[in-house]
């Protein structure tokens, strides 16, 4: 394909695209095939001629669309956000036209400069300590991770190697085997199962500290865990708070946790994957109280500030520790400029890395700190309304306080009404929603995913809910006669 035939296939694309995102609403938001539907509608091996693009664009809705669950529809309310914007889809065009593996400062400077700039641009937006950015001159800076499980793991990776060197210098008769050997660290029990994950992947002890009434991890539940874990001579050395669990959005009290762990010298990593994008509104900063514990901070930029996947913000008081922890420097990958710039290969699990920073690029300077602030706070408000719609049908409760762009509810009853209630939703097709369950007790959760989301949509999606409630109370009612 040469340049000619590029524009015609790009531009047409585009129009695609566009179409396909502003009718998304039209589409049944959840599949109906089955496993394996998509393996009969192509050949068994690929084309020894070249084909045309035109019938690549046709076999888009043939093959493709009827196999995709639309997360950009209003009516998907399932997991988290994922974050999509014309700027950001823009931006993509252009780092695939670069296409530079941006591993080194040499292997493409503007990739990583770009990268240090964005991160200062966006840890000002959250108003995060000047500590966590680079351009305070000190040791901080910000890195774009590929997700939030990476951050913590890398994090993880940063707290271990800190803490073996530590406990080295006050047992030098130790080795790293035994010193591993005795490492915990702690999460609360309603921390996302990355931190579980990233605890399997580092080779150490991670321990569930139980949260309070209100899914909240506190500073003296915190404090008990390691106190318990001194006595049986293990060294606490890693804490993950999470503020904004997947479970019902709740939020670690940070400023406890925070400061129990630097009374024990633990580090402190900040989950926020989802409700970070919520710190650029100062009136949501609150729940970022104590942020001066951390040391490394951690929001999803991808999942509800309009940059499209994947773009995970990370910030690191002392990225040294993680730097050390990663350094294997063979000669092809040095240069001249080495110490002048970060080599971001240091600050991450894989080698290569896209140029992801122009998405951030694109996204801050077509939408404006403003619109972003707005787009977030219409969210909460649509969360507000379900909620309220929820709690003026008497069949329901809420499970939750409702939280940012999160409803937590549920049909009152058993946990096999709830389960019959959301089999019947998402067998409509109309809406898609997933469960969670905290203490044993089952519910719904309806989260406010799209950008293209308005106040009637969440009218349609209360109806949606209420009539498979309906529905199950026919179903009911016929099993008792």
């Amino acid at each position: 394909m040469e340049a000619p035939e590029f524009k015609d296939f790009a531009k047409s694309m585009v129009d695609y695209i566009a179409d396909y995102l502003e009718n998304v609403r039209d589409r049944r938001v959840l599949p109906e095939v089955k496993p394996g539907y998509l393996q009969p509608l192509i050949p068994d091996a690929a084309p020894e001629k070249p084909e045309n693009w035109q019938d690549v664009m046709k076999d888009i809705e043939r093959v493709i669309m009827p196999g995709v669950t639309h997360w950009h529809s209003p009516k998907f309310h399932a997991y988290f956000p994922t974050a999509n914007s014309y700027p950001a889809i823009v931006a993509d065009m252009l780092s695939g036209a670069i296409a530079c593996i941006g591993f080194t400062w040499i292997a493409s400077p503007a990739c990583t400069e770009l990268e240090v700039v964005m991160l200062d641009w966006l840890g000002k937006m959250l108003d995060l300590p000047a500590e966590f950015l680079a351009c305070s001159g000190g040791k901080g800076g910000g890195v774009i991770q590929g997700t939030a499980s990476e951050s913590t793991l890398v994090a993880l990776l940063g707290a271990k190697a800190k803490k073996i060197q530590q406990v080295k210098k006050e047992h030098p008769e130790w080795d790293e085997h035994t010193i591993i050997g005795k490492l915990v660290g702690y999460s609360s029990a309603q921390a996302h199962s990355s931190v579980e994950r990233a605890g399997l992947l580092g080779g150490v002890k991670l321990r569930s500290v139980p949260a309070d009434e209100h899914n909240r991890l506190r500073g003296d539940a915190l404090e008990q865990a390691i106190k318990e874990d001194l006595a049986a001579g293990l060294i606490p050395f890693y804490a993950v708070v999470t503020l904004g669990t997947t479970n019902s959005c709740a939020f670690d009290r940070l400023d406890e946790c925070g400061a129990v762990a630097n009374k024990y010298n633990v580090w402190v990593h900040v989950d926020a994957a989802y409700a970070g994008s919520a710190f650029i509104c100062p009136e949501y900063r609150h729940h970022m109280k104590g942020i001066e514990t951390a040391d490394s901070f951690n929001f999803n930029p991808h999942k509800w500030m309009l940059v499209n996947f994947d773009c995970s913000a990370m910030w690191l008081k002392d990225p040294s520790w993680v730097v050390n922890a990663f350094n294997v420097d063979p000669l092809y990958l040095k240069h001249d400029m080495q110490g002048s710039a970060p080599d971001y290969r240091h600050w991450q699990i894989p080698l290569g890395r896209r140029f992801r920073a122009l998405k951030l690029w694109f996204v801050l300077r077509l939408y404006g700190v403003e619109n972003l602030q707005a787009h977030i706070r219409r969210h909460c408000g649509f969360a507000k309304q379900f909620g309220d719609l929820c709690q003026q049908d008497k069949r329901f409760e809420l499970a939750a306080e409702v939280s940012m762009g999160l409803v937590c509810f549920r049909l009152k009853g058993s946990n096999e009404r709830n389960e019959a209630l959301l089999k019947r939703i998402n067998g409509r097709g109309n809406i898609h929603m997933v469960p969670a369950k905290i203490r044993d007790v089952y519910f719904l959760r309806m989260a406010v995913c799209s950008r293209f989301t308005r106040s009637e949509d969440m009218e349609y999606s209360w109806k949606e809910v209420s009539a498979a409630a309906d529905d199950l109370e026919q179903s009911e009612a016929a099993e008792k006669q």
